[in-house]
């Protein structure tokens, strides 16, 4: 075997000690890939951190761990796992974008990497790191090489990342959701370009996620944490197709289907709960989802975009001015009623959340109009927003970043409802702790910081914050694209619970079709800025008729 775990524990100490994971055992040969499944808090993070010797100062990690080199069997141990580092173990991170170096040009850092575990020189070394920027499938390695990461898309910064890791043909490859935040045909792409390295050198390779489907694509064997805990484990064909735990039956059950449309999602606790008296609750009765809704027929929409053009300069000329643009939204129109929702699709870099920010003023209009509520917002001046961002609101990807870290969850409510003035002064605290309570987060939550979270916690804060001004139209640009299964089953059972009390209406933002479809009444599939299909969320799914969906379609399933 390539590596053996056996009995691996993670404690934290401190004034609140626990456990992260707890006695933990497991094995992978060469070639062969185990996938960690498991939600956030897992344990399944730590227990790669902990392979690696990466673990923060205040865990402490226990049991015995070997690694396969050369033949010989080595004890991972604090002096050890600093040598085989980078050389015998490679990891690719969820987030590249945090794991390279914001001021290291792509080619340097990926040079680095190379010759700090093989002797060539300074020339061959950047030779080298051109033709693994190519074997990644980058396109003009030379141009990629001289750039920084800000300037690659998601997906090239994830192909460098694979590069880095694998540059040094390691025995283990160990990758922490490399594709959680990436579409649906980018991650086709990163995972077919895993397989084919790994075939290639013949690593071993532990993949982490939360997504059992995209276990069962990639994985020979799957190894299902809850708690710190392997609640499962065994061939990847006998988990995902037999599964015995009621914790993985919920992992299966909790990702939307389109035979759930309609329904309420279940979600870990339905089968956690309920698994003493029921053997099998993937059989628990579906419970109908029913949201009141106006004649569409008989009344004008809320919102009406007709012919918008949101465009950026590329080439200036010597004096300043714009010669060509780059038009990221591109003579689109279409229209909203209240309470409706539509859903927007398409992959990264189609316009989706261009078209987003442009609808309430955050970027500027090149052309078009945008009618709500009898306002042209396209040629509204600044100064008369004030009104309008009170009925419409956004929620966005990452509640983390587009919360303010220095103030609390309570002042940050407060704020909005004093500026303005939704209520009077003396109940402030009051409408803020209604708004945790819609969101289902105790009262207590006032007091703490984002960073004291969890990242379904944080984006329920973040639709609380967009609640609290009580708008007509909520836009959700990718809200759940990043959250495990079963805390996005309860996200989308929210939203859809807070359209039925308040008669929302929603722009679902997303590059995942299954979760759009179960969402949205209408949906809209764009590209290259331009809307190419529109209908039905049923339509669109089971009859697409634009080649571009159909790949949409084809790589969701």
């Amino acid at each position: 075997m390539v590596l053996s775990v056996s009995d691996l524990s993670i404690k934290f100490e401190g004034t609140r000690p626990f456990t992260a994971v707890n006695h933990l055992s497991f094995q992978i040969g060469k070639g062969e890939t185990l996938a960690i499944v498991g939600e956030s808090g897992s344990g399944k993070s730590l227990t790669a951190l902990a392979i690696m010797g990466l673990l923060p100062k205040a865990a402490t990690s226990h049991g015995a761990m070997t690694l396969q080199v050369a033949g010989k069997e080595l004890p991972l141990t604090n002096s050890s796992r600093a040598q085989l580092r980078g050389k015998e173990m490679g990891m690719v991170f969820q987030e590249p974008m945090s794991a390279l170096n914001p001021v290291m040009s792509i080619g340097r850092q990926l040079k680095e990497a190379i010759m700090q575990h093989q002797a060539i020189t300074g020339a061959a070394g950047k030779q080298l790191a051109m033709d693994w920027l190519d074997k990644v499938q980058l396109p003009e390695p030379p141009k990629i090489y001289d750039r920084y990461p800000h300037q690659l898309s998601g997906g090239q910064k994830q192909r460098v990342m694979i590069a880095m890791a694998m540059c040094n043909h390691p025995a283990l490859l160990i990758a922490d959701e490399p594709t959680t935040s990436l579409d649906a045909t980018v991650q086709q792409e990163i995972i077919r370009l895993m397989r084919y390295l790994q075939d290639e050198h013949q690593s071993a390779m532990i993949f982490i996620t939360h997504d059992l489907s995209l276990a069962a694509a990639i994985a020979n064997d799957v190894l299902v944490m809850y708690k710190g805990e392997a609640v499962e484990y065994g061939k990847s064909s006998q988990v995902l197709q037999q599964p015995q735990h009621p914790y993985t039956r919920a992992l299966l059950a909790c990702r939307p289907s389109p035979g759930q449309k309609g329904h309420r999602l279940p979600v870990v606790a339905d089968f956690m709960v309920t698994e003493e008296v029921a053997p099998h609750p993937k059989e628990l009765p579906t419970v109908p989802l029913v949201v009141a809704k106006e004649d569409d027929s008989i009344k004008e929409p809320l919102l009406t975009v007709s012919d918008l053009g949101v465009w950026f300069p590329e080439n200036k000329d010597m004096l300043g001015r714009p010669v060509s643009y780059f038009k990221a939204v591109d003579d689109v129109s279409f229209s909203l009623h209240k309470g409706e929702v539509l859903g927007l699709v398409g992959e990264s870099g189609c316009g989706k959340s261009t078209l987003s920010k442009s609808l309430v003023g955050l970027l500027p209009v090149h052309s078009g109009s945008i009618l709500f509520d009898g306002k042209d917002l396209a040629q509204m001046p600044l100064h008369q927003w004030h009104d309008v961002r009170r009925q419409i609101q956004m929620i966005f990807q990452d509640p983390y970043s587009s919360l303010n870290p220095r103030m609390t969850i309570g002042d940050m409510l407060m704020e909005q409802l004093m500026v303005h003035k939704i209520v009077p002064a003396r109940e402030l605290q009051k409408e803020a702790v209604r708004l945790l309570d819609l969101v289902q987060l105790p009262a207590s939550s006032l007091h703490h910081y984002p960073h004291q979270f969890s990242g379904g916690q944080r984006q329920r804060i973040g639709i609380a914050r967009a609640l609290a001004l009580r708008p007509q139209l909520l836009l959700c640009d990718e809200s759940v694209s990043a959250l495990d299964v079963s805390i996005q089953a309860q996200i989308l059972n929210l939203l859809k619970d807070l359209q039925q009390e308040f008669q929302l209406t929603y722009i679902f933002i997303s590059h995942d079709l299954s979760v759009v479809h179960y969402i949205s009444d209408r949906i809209l599939v764009m590209r290259n800025g331009k809307i190419v299909e529109s209908g039905t969320a049923d339509q669109v799914l089971s009859q697409p008729e634009n080649a571009y969906t159909q790949r949409l379609i084809a790589a969701m399933t």
